[in-house]
């Protein structure tokens, strides 16, 4: 879980992250909570889903809209 969190982390910087940001913070969460021997990782995927959602809004909020792209 904590590598799936880490990839989906980092994917979602890319795109879909409203859905992949949250789904990288509920396995980062899951995989600390268990104990996971991969707890770098569980916790840069934990950082990097964060990451999404701050992503999301900031672009979001500069685009005045739902939804957000590279091209102007």
């Amino acid at each position: 879980m904590a590598v799936a969190s880490f990839v989906l982390g980092l994917l979602g910087l890319l795109v879909l992250n409203i859905v992949l940001g949250p789904v990288a913070i509920v396995l980062a969460s899951l995989a600390l909570w268990r104990g996971t021997a991969r707890r770098g990782r569980a916790l840069l995927g934990l950082g990097l889903g964060v990451a999404d959602l701050v992503v999301l809004v900031t672009l979001m909020s500069l685009n005045n809209s739902v939804s957000w792209s590279f091209a102007g």
